[in-house]
């Protein structure tokens, strides 16, 4: 049996995520929060799971190089020097990255790139999501994972394509753009919606996260399947075989 680590486990996710490690038939190797000792935890596990917090991923990061095992980084929020540790981190050990780890998100991901690229840039992708009141990054990483997907539908970069937080006098609608925008409130666990729209025409796909176990259920069978692969950086469409 896999003896999975939780990093951040005092979280709503990481209570999910011991559930969901039961649930599979593997082992909690142990879980660790905000002052504990990474190291200790990964020289415990086989394999590490990460919904802590951008701050706490170099050290993380390096307590799974050290002792050779994978690791599964859940959290959101990452900055530009927080994936340039990772990618260097993935030349020594197999991770596995990613904005949701919903095999039901995956799978939208996957629509998401083949509307875009088939319907072209005429069609305009607006990307809408719903998370509770006590989120605090925006848009959500599902929300960028979608968008990405759409930008890779299209052959462009989403940095340079993307127009979010519109308010007064904006102008038309830059030809290409990939809109976002975040609604926040209540306990909502999750709600994404694409929204491709043409001439007369709309198309929408959506995802509902009714409860945040779905998410803690795909890190776990990412977590599996990440202790088979060699280093590098992999993504859940891998999981999948998509």
């Amino acid at each position: 049996m896999a003896r999975i680590g939780i990093i951040g486990s005092a979280g709503r996710m990481g209570q999910a995520l011991a559930r969901a490690v039961d649930a599979a038939g593997c082992t909690l190797s142990g879980g660790i929060d905000q002052g504990g000792d990474p190291v200790a935890l990964a020289k415990a596990s086989d394999v590490l799971v990460d919904f802590s917090a951008p701050g706490a991923l170099q050290a993380n990061l390096e307590a799974a190089v050290a002792v050779g095992i994978p690791m599964v980084v859940g959290t959101t929020g990452l900055s530009a020097a927080n994936h340039a540790a990772i990618d260097a981190a993935a030349d020594r050990i197999a991770i596995l990255q990613t904005g949701n780890t919903s095999l039901g998100v995956t799978l939208l991901a996957h629509l998401v790139q083949e509307a875009a690229a088939r319907l072209g840039a005429d069609w305009d992708v607006e990307v809408v999501e719903m998370h509770h009141r006590m989120k605090v990054d925006a848009p959500s990483g599902t929300a960028l994972l979608l968008g990405e997907a759409a930008a890779a539908g299209r052959g462009i970069d989403l940095a340079s394509h993307s127009e979010r937080g519109r308010d007064g006098y904006t102008g038309a609608r830059a030809t290409g753009a990939i809109g976002f925008a975040s609604l926040r409130g209540g306990t909502v666990a999750g709600e994404h919606s694409v929204i491709l729209a043409g001439d007369g025409e709309r198309i929408t796909l959506s995802h509902s996260a009714e409860d945040r176990i779905i998410f803690a259920h795909g890190a776990v069978r990412a977590a599996q399947w990440l202790l088979a692969q060699p280093a590098g950086r992999h993504v859940m469409r891998d999981v999948l075989g998509l």
